[in-house]
């Protein structure tokens, strides 16, 4: 079971204490002062909140919930820049960011490959993303409690930011004529994977300095995308050692 919190004040203190939280569900249509003092505290402190009907709060919670239910997260985020101060002088750094990957073992497996990989952080959206829980974790082999994860409002905003510090943006798309063995690969790089249906976002796909396809010769013509994003951190590491694996 997920660790929640629930009913209005409960989730307020939560919210105030500075707990990391990784969801707040509130029923659609929730009214009154409490609840409009709760949406007002949520805005001030940058804390999005989904509108569920009413019956997926009964099924997270037996208790009183008031309309409101709190999911914590199960590790402790980090800021971008935590990630980048991280990274030890004689490594060049790799990130990695996902666009709107929703799956929650997709987001563990690509956790596991990342850190294995020795990436340095994953970066992931506060909105349309997979949570940080237990199915993920698990299926991350316990990499998530390894790998330093950060939440962002914008990911375009971060990819720019990333940019402006000397970083290149590689977006790993079946689209491209380009393959990922073309691209230099040595230098600080954010490695770009999309959603499990639709890729990566046209806006986010614009701001990338490198638009990079694995080469498949068979009937199927896409990868899942916890494999693609396997294949594409190990050519970072193949060319990174030397190139000679």
């Amino acid at each position: 079971m997920e660790n929640i919190v629930f009913g209005i004040r409960p989730v307020a203190e939560a919210i105030e204490s500075g707990k990391q939280i990784e969801k707040i569900y509130i029923r659609k249509g929730a009214e009154g002062q409490l609840m409009t003092d709760l949406k007002d505290l949520c805005y001030r402190h940058r804390r999005h909140y989904q509108e569920v009907p009413v019956e997926k709060l009964n099924r997270m919670t037996r208790g009183n919930h008031q309309g409101v239910v709190a999911v914590i997260a199960a590790i402790d985020y980090v800021e971008v820049q935590d990630i980048l101060e991280r990274v030890p002088e004689d490594e060049t750094p790799l990130v990695v960011v996902f666009d709107n990957v929703t799956d929650v073992r997709n987001f563990g497996g690509i956790a596991r490959s990342a850190e294995c990989a020795g990436a340095h952080g994953i970066i992931s959206s506060l909105k349309n993303s997979a949570p940080v829980n237990a199915d993920s974790i698990r299926s991350s082999a316990g990499a998530l409690t390894r790998i330093p994860v950060a939440r962002v409002g914008s990911i375009r905003n971060t990819l720019k930011s990333l940019q402006a510090e000397g970083f290149q943006i590689v977006a790993a798309t079946e689209h491209s004529r380009k393959l990922m063995y073309d691209a230099d690969l040595t230098k600080p790089t954010v490695i770009v994977m999309g959603s499990e249906e639709n890729g990566i976002s046209k806006e986010v796909l614009k701001l990338c300095d490198e638009q990079l396809a694995i080469p498949m010769i068979g009937a199927i013509e896409s990868l899942n995308v916890s494999a693609a994003a396997a294949i594409m951190l190990f050519e970072v590491v193949r060319q990174r050692i030397g190139g000679n694996m």
